[in-house]
C-alpha cells in the first residue's frame, strides 16, 4: 500500500508541474489577446503560475487541517529555493545579482521572514499562550502587505519597461477560447494534483512513523519546488542565469505573503516548535547568501557549493532530529 501512495504522490507532482505550465501558457494568452503589457504578465502570471503547487499543497493542507504541511511546505520551499535552486545555479555558473535585488527585494524577504517568525512565536513571548498559531488576522496581514509589494514592484516595472519588455505586435495569438480551455484544463491539474499530494503524503507520514511538518519540510518541499530546481540547471547551462536569483527571492516573498496568507485566512494554523526553529535557519541562510553576494553584486561556484553543501546538512539535521 505504500508504495502505491509513492506511485500516487509522485503523479500528484506530475499533476502539480504540468498544471501549472497549462495555466501560465494559457493565462498568459489570454492577457496577451487583451493587450495587457508582457512584463506585467511576467510579474504577475507567471510568478503566481510557478508558485502554484506550494499554493495547491498548502491550501489543501488548510482546508483539510494538515497544518504540518500547509506551513511545512512553505518555509521548506523557500530553504530549497534559496539553498539548492540558488546554489546549483551558481554552481554550474557564477551568478550575478543586480543593485535593486541587493538593497530592495533580499532585504524584504529576510525582513519578511523575520516577521513570520514573529508571527510563529506566540509562546515565546507569551508564556501563558495555549499553543503557537498563525491566525486569521496574522493571514490577512499577509495578503495586504503582499498586495503593497505587487502594486509597487509592477508600478515600478512600468515606469522602467523598455521596448525589449513591450509585447510584439506582430506575436502570433492563440484563440482566446482555446487559451481559456488550456487555463482551465491546467488549473484542474493543479487542484488534483495538490489533492493527491497532500492526501499521499500524510498516509507516508504516517505510515513511516513521520510527523506531517517533517513530510512537509522535505518532501512535499523538493517536489514542489522541482520547476524552479530544473529550470534553473537549464538557464544556468545556458549561461542564462543572472535572473535566476531574483525569481527565487519573488518566489520566497510570494510563498509567505500570498500563501501562507491565504492558508492562514482560511483557516488558522496551529504551528509546530520544528518549523519555527527552520524558520531561524531560513532567516539564518538568507542573511548568509546576500553576505557572501554583498562584496561583487555576485554568488561564485564557491559560493553555490557551500549553499549546496548546507542544504545537504540541514536535510540530514531535519530527518535525524
Amino acid at each position: 500500500m505504500t508504495f502505491f501512495q509513492i506511485f500516487i504522490l509522485a503523479a500528484g507532482f506530475a499533476f502539480l508541474v504540468k498544471g501549472a505550465d497549462f495555466f501560465v501558457d494559457g493565462a498568459s494568452a489570454i492577457a496577451k489577446a487583451f493587450h495587457i503589457p508582457s512584463i506585467v504578465i511576467g510579474l504577475t502570471i507567471v510568478s503566481f503560475g510557478t508558485s502554484l503547487p506550494e499554493l495547491a499543497v498548502s491550501v489543501t493542507s488548510a482546508i483539510q487541517g494538515v497544518e504540518g504541511i500547509a506551513i511545512g511546505n512553505v518555509v521548506g520551499s523557500n530553504i530549497v529555493n534559496l539553498m539548492l535552486v540558488a546554489g546549483c545555479a551558481a554552481a554550474i555558473s557564477p551568478m550575478e545579482m543586480g543593485k535593486s535585488l541587493m538593497k530592495k527585494d533580499f532585504p524584504f524577504s529576510i525582513l519578511i521572514t523575520a516577521a513570520l517568525f514573529l508571527m510563529f512565536a506566540d509562546k515565546f513571548f507569551n508564556p501563558e499562550a495555549a499553543r503557537n498559531i498563525i491566525s486569521r488576522a496574522d493571514g490577512i496581514m499577509l495578503l495586504l502587505f503582499f498586495v503593497i509589494f505587487m502594486y509597487s514592484t509592477v508600478s515600478y516595472s512600468l515606469a522602467n519597461q523598455t521596448e525589449e519588455t513591450c509585447q510584439n505586435p506582430e506575436e502570433k495569438k492563440s484563440p482566446v477560447a482555446k487559451s481559456i480551455l488550456v487555463t482551465a484544463a491546467g488549473l484542474a491539474g493543479v487542484i488534483a494534483g495538490g489533492q493527491m499530494v497532500v492526501k499521499s503524503a500524510t498516509y507516508i507520514a504516517k505510515a513511516a512513523g513521520m510527523s506531517d511538518t517533517l513530510i512537509g519540510l522535505t518532501v512535499v518541499a523538493f517536489g514542489t519546488s522541482l520547476p524552479e530546481l530544473v529550470t534553473s540547471i537549464i538557464a544556468a547551462k545556458k549561461g542564462e542565469n543572472d535572473i535566476a536569483m531574483g525569481n527565487v527571492i519573488g518566489s520566497n516573498i510570494f510563498n509567505i505573503l500570498f500563501i501562507l496568507g491565504v492558508s492562514a485566512t482560511i483557516r488558522p494554523l496551529a504551528v509546530d516548535s520544528a518549523c519555527i526553529f527552520d524558520t531561524v535557519i531560513l532567516i539564518a541562510f538568507s542573511a548568509l547568501v546576500w553576505l557572501m553576494a554583498r562584496p561583487k553584486y555576485r554568488l561564485n561556484r564557491a559560493c553555490g557549493i557551500t549553499m549546496i553543501l548546507l542544504y545537504a546538512a540541514y536535510d540530514a539535521f531535519v530527518f535525524l532530529r
